[in-house]
């Protein structure tokens, strides 16, 4: 976890940047689950090659929720300001490996108008 490195520092704003990047994984981590329960339950599979156009939504959401993408990147400047620059680091390049890859195996899936939408 990158938890215990954020709050390394034992400064507040740290703390503060921690509690901050903890809500927003754990909130787009629960949505991944809830589309992965979704899709399972409407097309009976547990692959991600087959979704439905909500399980879609809901993961595209949470993904960038986690990447810190805009519309929803209102978290991701405040917990950059609270860490350190090798913190910060690790936040911007390694933490961000996982989600990408998630958005690569389902781009065939993706809606284009929600992403461009999402993209204003």
């Amino acid at each position: 976890s990158i938890l215990p490195t954020i709050m390394k520092s034992h400064h507040p704003r740290s703390t503060e940047a921690a509690t901050k990047y903890f809500l927003i994984q754990v909130t787009a981590a629960t949505m991944l689950l809830l589309a992965g329960t979704m899709n399972t339950w409407t097309t009976g599979q547990w692959t991600i090659t087959h979704t439905t156009p909500t399980t879609t939504l809901l993961i595209t959401l949470a993904v960038m929720l986690k990447l810190g993408l805009a519309p929803m990147y209102m978290w991701y400047p405040h917990v950059l300001q609270g860490t350190t620059m090798n913190t910060a680091l690790l936040i911007s390049t390694w933490q961000k490996f996982a989600p990408l890859t998630l958005l690569y195996m389902t781009q065939n899936h993706l809606d284009h108008t929600i992403l461009l939408l999402l993209g204003l």
